[in-house]
């Protein structure tokens, strides 16, 4: 499985627990399992899902302070939330190249989300990079 491939589906896990507010280890498992993922694969993205949740409060607070002023968090689509949340995970905390991270993002963007999610989604970003000050 490639990095992108590997984002998409962790993606796809974030957006399942906005949609149903929690996932289990059970469900995880079962949903790596139906996606035929191997064990190496899975322990990682294992990782990353429990790395995200225990970073999420920052994460959200990182959301909430780029958005434009009469904008909550609240108020965000489901899946541009989970791209977001997965985004600025990689960027400060897995270091992974931001102009990568936001590419791919608003690839998915495109392909999951509404007509401007691409667009907001890069614009938040945007801003949380030049708020982490990162070259």
């Amino acid at each position: 499985m490639d990095k992108s491939a590997k984002r998409e589906l962790t993606f796809k896990i974030l957006y399942s627990i906005q949609i149903n507010k929690e996932m289990n280890e059970e469900e995880l498992e079962t949903f790596l399992e139906e996606n035929n993922i191997k064990d190496k694969e899975k322990e990682s993205i294992k990782a990353d899902i429990k790395n995200i949740k225990d970073n999420l409060e920052d994460i959200s607070q990182k959301i909430s302070e780029n958005l434009k002023d009469n904008w909550t968090i609240d108020r965000i689509s489901k899946i541009d939330k989970a791209l977001l949340i997965l985004a600025i995970y990689e960027i400060q905390y897995k270091k992974i190249p931001f102009k990568v991270v936001i590419n791919e993002v608003v690839e998915l963007a495109k392909k999951y989300g509404e007509d401007t999610s691409a667009s907001f989604i890069n614009g938040v970003l945007a801003n949380v990079v030049k708020e982490l000050n990162i070259e």
